[in-house]
């Protein structure tokens, strides 16, 4: 293994490029790198490495430990002491947030989303043209399809924008500023919550409330302000990055937006091949810890107490898997990607995710049939010091 740590994450050389990295990591299994904490921590970076590591219980995401890396110094981000984040108590809260995005409860939704998407999309046709896709249909959907499964009041939506910027800042925003931040949305929970709590509705809220308040010992009082606040910071910000991005992706790949133009039946496909690119940035929030030696394929081993990254976006661009990993291709089958990890934190909201980006790129192309980015692909950029690393704006045109 390479002993010299390198800077993580890699750079993007264009805002939908990969990082140049990612076309040779795989030649070492394990790859030390630096954090933007300035904390070290090991890289892993091969497909079979990755998804095995993602489902063994020796790797934990309680990294409250002695010697454990930090993301950011300014930032604790997902870590909370007060929140166990892996089995069995982990598991017991998820398994009460679960019901509310059951392939039932998301199919329930889809009528909800195509409402949104057609009155976003009225209010675009009506404007002149170049708009700013991320503000006319990639974050106002989502962020109104997670407040209304959660039960949000409309007038709200706005607030979430900052807090979110906030919470998911490496270096963007000063420590005063996200600390100021998180308290002003835990207030805002905390009201919610007891507005609920006197008018209950068909919301996940008021789930988690009855859950509360009628189950005793299933959620403690913490943990539901917890789970609020991180569904409503986290459940609309990285469908918001992946489906703005992927709509410039296809935009900038002309011979595979004909493809799908001539055959919307491919659209399943290539949201998958979308998800592939990991549009939404790095894999940092991967972040793990060994509490035990954990052996890899190729007989190399993670030694007990070290910070530990599952790489995904490297695993998503393993040829031994994905032949010509470099090729946009939206007919790639299978696409077994690890966006959305597995295991015990396999991502909660995917099913709702893959509905929003399937509805709103098939109805977006639908209605603008000669829809291109209003300058090069080159022209686009994303907001440095963030986790996610979003698209600062997306011109279109048509």
């Amino acid at each position: 293994m390479t002993t010299t740590p390198c800077p993580y994450p890699f750079q993007r050389p264009g805002a939908l490029e990969i990082p140049k990295e990612l076309a040779y990591v795989r030649e070492e299994p394990m790859l030390p790198v630096t954090l933007p904490s300035g904390d070290q921590a090991v890289l892993v970076t091969r497909y079979d490495d990755v998804r095995a590591l993602l489902t063994d219980d020796r790797l934990s995401r309680n990294l409250g430990r002695p010697g454990a890396a930090r993301i950011s110094r300014n930032n604790q981000m997902f870590q909370d002491p007060k929140i166990d984040p892996d089995p069995p108590e982990h598991t017991r809260v998820r398994q009460l947030v679960a019901k509310a995005f059951t392939p039932g409860r998301v199919s329930r939704l889809e009528p909800y989303v195509q409402s949104v998407v057609d009155e976003l999309l009225d209010v675009m046709e009506r404007s002149t043209p170049p708009v700013d896709l991320n503000m006319a249909l990639a974050f106002p959907l989502p962020i109104r399809v997670v407040c209304a499964l959660l039960g949000v009041p409309e007038g709200d939506h706005g607030r979430f924008r900052r807090w979110t910027d906030a919470f998911l800042s490496v270096s963007k925003i000063d420590g005063a500023e996200i600390r100021r931040s998180m308290t002003e949305l835990s207030g805002y929970i905390a009201a919610l919550i007891e507005s609920k709590r006197k008018a209950p509705a068909d919301d996940l809220i008021s789930g988690m409330i009855r859950a509360r308040d009628e189950q005793d010992g299933r959620l403690n009082e913490y943990e539901l302000h917890w789970w609020c606040r991180l569904l409503l910071l986290v459940g609309y910000e990285t469908t918001a990055t992946q489906l703005g991005g992927g709509i410039a992706m296809l935009l900038a790949h002309p011979d595979q937006l004909a493809l799908l133009r001539g055959d919307m039946s491919l659209i399943p496909n290539a949201i998958e091949e979308l998800l592939r690119w990991k549009l939404v940035g790095s894999s940092v929030s991967m972040l793990r810890y060994a509490v035990d030696d954990i052996p890899l394929g190729d007989g190399s081993l993670i030694p007990r107490g070290t910070s530990v990254i599952p790489a995904v976006d490297s695993a998503n661009q393993d040829a031994s898997v994905f032949p010509d990993p470099g090729d946009f291709d939206i007919t790639r089958t299978p696409n077994p990607h690890l966006t959305f990890s597995l295991g015990p934190h396999f991502c909660i909201g995917a099913a709702l995710a893959r509905a929003e980006l399937r509805i709103a790129t098939e109805s977006l192309l639908r209605r603008f049939p000669s829809l291109r980015l209003a300058g090069g692909a080159g022209d686009l950029r994303r907001s440095d010091g963030a986790l996610l690393e979003g698209f600062i704006e997306i011109p279109v045109t048509w």
